[in-house]
């Protein structure tokens, strides 16, 4: 029996990108509970602050409770931990964690089926378990419930249910933000996909999209990131040419916008948690079905290679100048993956980094926004963000690869001795180079 929607208790598992503001959205209306296992995450969120800035401080602080006993008092806010306790009482389950590939860019399924497991320890009859990872179709029912039943004890769909939900973030972005953005919903049975989509229906304004089954709702959210790589793909192809063609490719994507139906993808490199690996999920599962999905990974590897393209083009305009590479010092401006976002999860900024470097090259790397023990930790290299701004004078060659809103004002000017790359082409066309 499904418990009342009014009585719905909720535990966010993972407080990362995705989970952090949808837990903050639910506990305006339900008694909340944020689970993570990173104690120093946790920590810091009980303190009121969110280092991925994607929930105010002054949000997070108007939600935070200290005790399960004020969650019960005010029927509604949020409790964030790392104890197994707090949560046991809930009776949906939201489960946000990381889904990423390994080093052959084969999916990770670690993360979701530990979640599983944990929940699966505390799993009561009548509770919903809802996912909201990006997986490939069949993930949900086919990985994720045979690990809760095996735990649990209980039955899927007679004793417990489960729900997909997509997660629609986008990083650093604070107009469309996780309540303004229409939700994807699906459930195990009819009921529980009322029942899911009328939970989401409480806090997500935009309103929500009830698919049909599970499996339609992981394939949508599948799709939806291998359509934009594709497409960027297609332009950063373009790019590729028209370069080799002495024509500049803002110019002509200026041109073709001018009709009405021309999709306005531009050019650059392709990082970040959703766009970069999604689309090896859906790859490996056309592959398990026997079918070799040429347009992905086509795809996919052209964008790959943008990093080095970068470096490449920015060292032969160094050579047309007669200027020194070996032992040359270079300035990359940015190192997460998007403009004004503190994330730099497969960040590609990296690629041109470690070509640069392959030519012994003195490489720096300035990001006003990325955090450098981070950046440290996940890719062995230093990232300056603080104190004086570097003197671009001092450098052979300055590669602006991130739009940070603090680059824009700064002098950036190739010179005889300086070559200029602008990657996001936001510097005037006269200044640079070179860009995409």
């Amino acid at each position: 029996m499904l418990t009342n929607l009014e009585n719905s208790k909720i535990a966010i598992i993972g407080l990362g990108y995705v989970g952090l503001p949808l837990a903050a959205a639910f506990a305006e209306k339900f008694r909340t509970v944020g689970y993570d296992i990173d104690p120093k995450r946790v920590d810091e969120l009980q303190k009121g602050h969110d280092r991925t800035l994607e929930v105010e401080d002054a949000h997070l602080q108007s939600v935070l409770v200290k005790s399960s006993l004020d969650l019960d008092d005010k029927g509604k806010g949020l409790l964030i931990t790392d104890a197994v306790l707090p949560i046991s009482s809930a009776n949906i389950y939201v489960v946000t964690v990381p889904t990423p590939t390994d080093k052959h860019n084969r999916p990770v399924l670690t993360p979701m089926l530990k979640a599983s497991e944990a929940i699966g320890k505390i799993l009561k009859k009548g509770d919903v378990v809802i996912y909201e990872s990006t997986v490939y179709p069949g993930v949900t029912e086919e990985e994720c419930i045979p690990v809760l039943e095996k735990v649990s004890g209980l039955k899927y769909n007679e004793d417990f249910f489960a729900g997909y939900s997509p997660e629609r973030i986008n990083p650093g972005d604070k107009e469309h933000t996780v309540t303004k953005i229409l939700k994807v919903t699906s459930g195990s049975t009819p009921e529980v996909a009322e029942y899911v989509d009328q939970l989401y229906k409480a806090v997500i304004t935009a309103g929500t999209h009830k698919a049909s089954c599970i499996k339609v709702a992981e394939a949508a959210k599948v799709i939806e990131n291998s359509q934009r790589d594709i497409n960027i793909a297609f332009v950063n192809e373009l790019s590729k040419i028209f370069n080799l063609l002495g024509i500049d490719t803002q110019e002509v994507l200026e041109a073709a916008g001018t009709k009405w139906n021309f999709l306005p993808f531009r050019p650059g490199l392709v990082g970040g948690h959703c766009i970069g690996v999604d689309p090896f999920y859906l790859a490996q599962k056309a592959q398990e079905v026997g079918y070799h999905p040429e347009i992905i990974l086509a795809g996919r590897r052209l964008n790959d290679s943008m990093g080095k393209h970068v470096a490449t083009e920015t060292i032969k305009h160094m050579m047309r100048k007669d200027l020194k590479v070996i032992d040359s010092k270079v300035l990359i401006l940015g190192f997460t993956f998007k403009e004004d976002c503190p994330d730099v999860r497969n960040t590609r900024v990296i690629d041109i980094y470690n070509e640069l470097k392959s030519f012994d090259m003195d490489v720096c790397v300035y990001d006003p926004w990325a955090n450098p023990a981070e950046v440290k930790h996940e890719y062995g290299i230093d990232v300056i963000n603080g104190g004086e701004k570097p003197d671009l004078e001092d450098y052979s060659a300055v590669i602006l690869a991130v739009a940070h809103k603090e680059f824009k004002s700064w002098p950036i000017q190739a010179s005889s001795n300086c070559v200029v790359f602008d990657v996001k082409s936001v510097l005037k066309k006269e200044l640079v180079d070179s860009r995409l």
